[in-house]
C-alpha cells in the first residue's frame, strides 16, 4: 500500500518536509518509518491491544495511528520538536473524527527523550535512530529504573539501527537479540534496512 492509501485511511498527515530541525549533534534528522516498513515489522512481530508502546522521536505520529488502528495498542510519541508535536495534536483530532479507533490510547508529549519518565505500563519502545548513543544509554537507564521499580518483559524496536546502538546492547546490556526483521527489495543495498527487536526477560 502507498502513502496515500494510509494517509486517506487514518485521515492524517505524515507525510511532507522537515521542520523547524533543532541543531545538536544529538539528535539526528527526523525520517518517517514508511508505511511498508511499519507492514513488515508487524507482519512478523505482532503486537497486541495490551501493549504500551512508546516511540522516541514521534515525529508526526505515524507509527501511533498504524498501531492504533489495526492491533488497538496504546501509543506514546516522545517528541521534541514542537512543530512536528503540533502536527501530531492536529493528526489526533482528524484520526479520531475519521476512526472508531480509541484516540485516548494515543498521547504526545513535547519533551526531550531521556526526560521521559517511563511508565510502568510501557512494555515496547520504538527507535528509528532518532539520537546519539549518549541519549540512548540515558533512555535504555531510565528504562531499566522502570523495570526494577515494575518488573516485566519489556522489547526495544529497532529500525536502521545504528552500529553504535548494536554494539552497546550487546555489550554492556542484559538485552538480548530476539529477532531481525529485514525488509524484502526495498532498499537492497542498504543493509540496515531492517528491524532488530532486543529483549530484556526480568
Amino acid at each position: 500500500m502507498n502513502d496515500y492509501y494510509y494517509e486517506k485511511l487514518f485521515n492524517i498527515k505524515t507525510t511532507g518536509e522537515q521542520q523547524g530541525f533543532y541543531e545538536s549533534h544529538h539528535y539526528n534528522r527526523y525520517e518517517a518509518t514508511s508505511y511498508t516498513a511499519l507492514e513488515t515489522l508487524f507482519k512478523e512481530y505482532p503486537i497486541k491491544n495490551t501493549d504500551t508502546i512508546v516511540d522516541f522521536g514521534c515525529g508526526k505520529g505515524r507509527l501511533a495511528f498504524y498501531a492504533n488502528y489495526f492491533f488497538g495498542s496504546t501509543v506514546t510519541g516522545i517528541e521534541m520538536n514542537s512543530n512536528y508535536f503540533d502536527t501530531c495534536i492536529n493528526n489526533k483530532k482528524t484520526y479520531s473524527k475519521n476512526s472508531n479507533k480509541n484516540k485516548d490510547k494515543i498521547n504526545f508529549i513535547n519533551i526531550f527523550a531521556e526526560e521521559y519518565k517511563i511508565s510502568n505500563f510501557d512494555n515496547k519502545f520504538y527507535f528509528f535512530n532518532p539520537f546519539s548513543l549518549q541519549i540512548f544509554i540515558k533512555v535504555l537507564n531510565n528504562i531499566l529504573i522502570s523495570i526494577e521499580n515494575n518488573p516485566r518483559s519489556i522489547d526495544l524496536i529497532l529500525y536502521y539501527p545504528s552500529d553504535e546502538y548494536i554494539d552497546y546492547l550487546d555489550n554492556y546490556t542484559a538485552f538480548v537479540l530476539k529477532d531481525e526483521i529485514t525488509i524484502s527489495n526495498f532498499f537492497k543495498f542498504d543493509n540496515r534496512q531492517k528491524f532488530l527487536i532486543y529483549t530484556f526477560t526480568y
